[in-house]
């Protein structure tokens, strides 16, 4: 049971990073240091898919750490 559980955690690890790193690029700290301007950006199609995909699997690794932490 514990294997499937860490198979499970690495498979969501590797989702996750890679849904990181498809992300559109220059979405990050730029405007919090004077770059970017005052334009408004709405995600919208695959890139809110990606976006909502990421929170849920961030979720789902945070939680099974928590169950393998609890089941050891």
């Amino acid at each position: 049971m514990k294997n499937l559980l860490l198979i499970a955690q690495i498979v969501i690890s590797v989702a996750l990073i890679l849904s990181i790193l498809f992300q559109k690029r220059g979405a990050g700290l730029g405007g919090a240091f004077g770059g970017g301007g005052a334009t408004y950006y709405q995600k919208r199609g695959a890139e809110k898919i990606l976006y909502y995909a990421t929170i849920v699997l961030s979720v789902l690794f945070v939680g099974l750490g928590f169950v393998i932490l609890l089941t050891s």
